[in-house]
């Protein structure tokens, strides 16, 4: 089944903590010094805040999906949907590891179509800093970005080599 994933960078993580813990009426079921994450089943949303790289704002969307089989059926729909199609197996980012795909919305916002394998006490590299909404391209980066992968270039290869 599938899940709508929602990441937010935030100024005060635990300001914005208290605001969502109040306004879903639960607790997150990670809270980490710089990250939480709540898993909501109605509406059944995997809802992220960090204070990571990004500017504040919405971070990026996704799909979060319970398979590799789910998540290899969207493949072909995410490709139609942006030839542009990253592809990432077994990458450390929100203190998981996951198999992922991303594309970019016309307007410039990432989307992560991902499977988690299993959680991680590491939060992964800072994500690229992005204009978000106007650009596709980074406007500033990390050594290696992780959450929000670079164009794809000519090769296949991740952004995120280990």
């Amino acid at each position: 089944m599938k899940r709508l994933h929602v990441h937010v960078s935030v100024a005060d993580l635990e300001t914005s903590i208290r605001f969502y813990r109040t306004s879903f009426g639960a607790e997150p079921v990670v809270t980490k010094s710089d990250y939480a994450k709540w898993m909501l089943e109605d509406p059944r949303v995997n809802f992220a805040i960090s204070t990571r790289y990004q500017p504040v704002g919405v971070n990026h969307l996704g799909i979060h999906v319970d398979s590799d089989d789910e998540l290899r059926g969207m493949r072909q729909q995410l490709e139609v949907a942006d030839q542009q199609l990253i592809e990432e197996r077994e990458q450390l980012c929100c203190y998981a590891r996951s198999d992922k795909y991303w594309i970019t919305d016309p307007i410039g916002i990432a989307w992560e179509t991902f499977h988690t394998l299993e959680n991680d006490p590491v939060y992964g590299e800072d994500t690229a800093k992005f204009a978000h909404g106007s650009s596709t391209d980074p406007i500033e980066a990390p050594a290696r970005a992780c959450c929000v992968p670079e164009k794809k270039a000519a090769s296949s290869a991740s952004c995120c080599t280990r």
